[in-house]
């Protein structure tokens, strides 16, 4: 099992899209089982709230689940 952490300083945007755009190729690849993907931040500015409603809007544009 390969594990793949994105990160950034609240975990709020950048991290969250870029966990959801590699999950997205990984599962285009067929390799779900294979690695395990999440996202942290480095503050806890944000724990427990949803990504950025602009990341989240400009993802489902691009069929992205964040």
């Amino acid at each position: 099992m390969v594990k793949v952490l994105f990160v950034c300083m609240g975990n709020i945007c950048r991290s969250p899209t870029a966990q959801g755009v590699f999950e997205a190729l990984v599962e285009e690849a067929q390799l779900t089982s294979r690695i395990h993907i999440d996202s942290a931040g480095t503050h806890a500015y944000h724990v427990g709230e949803a990504p950025d409603a602009r990341a989240m809007e400009n993802a489902r544009r691009r069929d992205v689940d964040l």
